[in-house]
């Protein structure tokens, strides 16, 4: 594939099209950078090569406006002298000389407009080099996150298994066995002789509080004397 239409392809080309309809959008995009490294690289040789010429160019061209301004001079002075015959002489050098002047000029204008076109393609590559960058860079991160979310997506589905599931209700049985276990421990369970004793003596004291309770109401009905 030539460097312009490789150039054409990749100016023209949509990238978010090119991901939508890609297998793999991170190697297609991958390949799209390399390919426009290496795209840029040519044009920049080239735009160079074009560049060097226009100086090489420019420097004939300044050498023929000398020699056909040098060639003018010696027409006048020849007329000065009466020398016609030279003075044609210096004419023709100076036409031949102005002639290629002219194509240079010309030609000096191509390189420029090629130039000019360069630097356009050079642009617009550079942007795109820059967006398809930028791309692979959220590319990357999307596929980062898809990553992780797929791996909490897996570990999920593992939990919700019916295997997963009857562990946990094997624990949680096992702790509610445990549990009853510890309730039923003091179930059942015989006062030793000194709670027996701690008994009758609270026993005891409300019966004595209880009395005098008793006593005491019953005073306080009955009449006082008269």
């Amino acid at each position: 594939m030539g460097i312009f239409t490789r150039f054409r392809d990749i100016v023209s080309s949509n990238i978010n099209a090119m991901l939508d309809r890609a297998e793999d959008p991170e190697k297609l995009i991958k390949l799209m950078i390399r390919e426009i490294e290496d795209t840029l690289v040519e044009i920049k040789a080239s735009c160079a090569g074009v560049i060097a010429n226009r100086k090489k160019l420019g420097r004939r061209l300044e050498e023929a406006d000398n020699r056909e301004a040098y060639w003018q001079e010696m027409a006048s002075l020849a007329v000065d002298k009466d020398r016609d015959d030279l003075a044609r002489e210096a004419l023709s050098e100076r036409r031949r000389f102005a002639e290629m002047s002219a194509a240079m000029k010309k030609e000096m204008e191509e390189l420029e407009e090629m130039v000019t076109h360069y630097q356009e393609d050079i642009r617009q590559l550079e942007d795109k080099l820059q967006n398809a960058r930028e791309k692979q860079r959220l590319l990357v991160q999307r596929h980062i996150r898809a990553r992780r979310k797929r791996r909490a997506q897996e570990d999920i589905r593992r939990m919700d298994n019916f295997e997963s599931m009857n562990r946990f209700d094997s624990l949680e049985n096992r702790i509610e066995r445990m549990e009853a276990e510890a309730d039923l421990v003091n179930y059942g369970r015989k006062m030793n002789l000194q709670e027996e004793f701690d008994n009758l003596s609270v026993d005891g004291d409300i019966e004595k509080e209880l009395a005098a309770l008793k006593t005491a109401r019953k005073e306080k009905k009955q009449p006082g004397p008269s």
